[in-house]
């Protein structure tokens, strides 16, 4: 900045220099010319008086002389002359200072000579006898005239130039200091100029704004760090040449490794589902691979980095799906033991009626062939209602206007429906609680109570007991549905919401019942936003609890 303003300081005191030289210079010129026009109209008067006193050849004793003299006629020719041949002269009558003393008395011109690089002054004035009388007088031209101050000049333009130069240097550091002394850190309090006030005040404002970016950008830092550390899922970043910029803790615990210290990406997994997510990734296509490590099941994500158009890296996500590829496992277990539920009374229905086709076949025969088979069809009929039931829950978008259910209501309305099936288990069915009110859909929770009053009524112990009761606080309604039955054993309590889950295979054939129930609860109270407690001790009874949030 400094050599800027020494360089315009300098240029503009350089210029002015040559423009006031110059101005000078044209102010001396024509008033130097003006000098000459003066002398040259008392040179005219003078002579013009002699003229007429002595005669025309009075003009011959200026031969010689540095002003030139010159008589025309009033009809444009030159009578007398000092200096040419009046027989080589042409018409002078057009010349535009005999013109105007031919009209006005006196006329004058200039007029520039490029070859002899000089300028004629020419003054004309009419004489009493009518004829013209001229002087004109010759000097040289500017530059003619600079050639004789070139010296000086020179001298004079030097000495300008050295004051130019030391006082432009001075200056430009005068100035920059005040703004070479001014705090980044504080830049509104230094003193400095007015006109940078308002450009120091938007600077400070600019380092209150660039601080809090700086403090921002550093939070965001912490907090991705935060974030991928506290990630079950692995993160790699890799850049175009396979080189590992950044991981998270859980890639290396995933990946089974203690640490990665500029290495190759490639080096970490010698698995072909590796090798190929990553040379995919940095080929520019998004994919996805499995990989297995002994027990372990991976899903490997990788997405392509791009910077204008070319790939620059890729961004590896390592996701732990060792419990899903269990679940589906269970699901595709369920799915056969749903479809071996289906394929046994659909043999023996299709069996009986085959038997009852063929004929020949006596009446009572037929009459429990019959009833077989529609046990078998009701046995069918239950299993699709609630694989309908838990489908229209978990997978159908429900409505979101909720009605308010009185739970007394849906508590003795199922216990009034289970009635029948208690007392003919022999088992003892209550109720204990007042009108509690939800949020929700009624017809959901009334499935919900009827598949767990339905479970402690089949899976209890003869004689044995079944409650159901309410219990309100400020924060929620707990709904609990207790047996004293088999109880659930502690390896199967996390699973016995899952779909077609059963606890014991072997009692369940001597249990009616599809393995849904508790999924359909499950899915009811996720709907409802409610929460599921199990309690439950080996063969002496099991306590389940929706509790409905206020």
């Amino acid at each position: 900045m400094s050599r800027r303003i020494f360089q315009a300081s300098f240029i503009t005191s350089v210029l002015v220099l040559l423009i006031s030289l110059g101005l000078i210079f044209g102010v001396l010129i024509d008033n130097f010319e003006a000098r000459l026009f003066k002398e040259m109209e008392s040179e005219a008067a003078y002579i013009s008086v002699a003229i007429e006193a002595q005669g025309i050849d009075y003009v011959d004793n200026f031969d010689g002389s540095e002003k030139r003299i010159t008589i025309v006629d009033p009809e444009g020719t030159v009578i007398k002359d000092t200096s040419a041949d009046i027989s080589l002269l042409d018409n002078h009558k057009e010349r535009d200072e005999i013109a105007g003393a031919m009209e006005k008395g006196v006329g004058r011109s200039e007029r520039y000579s490029d070859t002899l690089m000089e300028r004629n002054l020419y003054y004309a004035t009419k004489m009493p006898d009518g004829n013209i009388l001229r002087v004109s007088t010759t000097y040289g031209s500017v530059f003619v005239l600079l050639l004789g101050l070139l010296k000086p000049l020179i001298l004079i333009v030097l000495l300008a130039l050295v004051i130019s130069f030391v006082v432009s240097k001075r200056v430009s550091r005068a100035i920059v200091k005040p703004i070479n002394n001014i705090d980044p850190d504080n830049p509104a309090e230094g003193e400095v100029y007015d006109e940078l006030t308002p450009l120091l005040r938007k600077l400070s404002a600019q380092k209150v704004t660039i601080d809090r970016q700086i403090k921002d950008a550093m939070q965001a830092k912490e907090e991705f760090r935060l974030i991928t550390e506290n990630m079950s899922e692995g993160l790699l970043v890799i850049d175009a040449y396979t080189n590992v910029l950044t991981y998270n803790t859980a890639a290396l615990k995933l990946l089974g490794i203690e640490k990665i210290t500029g290495t190759s990406a490639l080096v970490l997994n010698r698995k072909k589902s590796f090798r190929e997510v990553v040379n995919k990734a940095l080929g520019g296509e998004r994919c996805e691979e499995a990989l297995r490590l002994e027990d372990k099941h991976y899903d490997l994500i990788a997405s392509p980095v791009f910077e204008e158009g070319k790939v620059i890296g890729a961004v590896i996500v390592i996701v732990d799906v060792t419990e899903r590829e269990k679940r589906e496992q269970l699901r595709r277990e369920f799915t056969s033991n749903v479809s071996h539920e289906l394929k046994t009374p659909l043999t023996s229905i299709s069996g009986f009626a085959e038997m009852i086709k063929a004929g020949d076949m006596p009446m009572e025969t037929v009459v429990d062939f019959s009833k077989s088979i529609y046990d078998e069809a009701q046995r069918l009929t239950g299993l699709v209602s609630d694989i309908m039931k838990i489908s229209e829950i978990s997978e159908k978008p429900l409505s979101d206007e909720k009605e308010e259910v009185d739970l007394e209501r849906v508590c003795k309305n199922v216990i009034k429906t289970l009635m029948p099936l208690a007392d003919k288990r022999g088992i003892k069915l209550s109720f204990e609680g007042g009108k509690s009110i939800v949020k929700g859909s009624e017809k959901i929770i009334t499935e919900m109570v009827f598949n767990l009053c339905d479970n402690a009524i089949k899976y209890n112990k003869a004689e044995g007991k079944a409650e159901i009761k309410i219990c309100e606080t400020e924060k929620d309604i707990r709904l609990s549905v207790s047996d004293t039955g088999i109880g659930i054993p502690a390896l199967h309590r996390e699973r016995v919401f899952e779909r077609f889950y059963r606890v014991d295979k072997s009692h369940s054939k001597e249990v009616d019942g599809t393995g849904l129930g508790l999924a359909i609860v499950k899915h009811g109270a996720l709907y409802h936003d409610a929460e599921i407690e199990l309690e439950s001790v080996l063969g002496e009874g099991t306590k389940i609890t929706l509790i409905f949030k206020k």
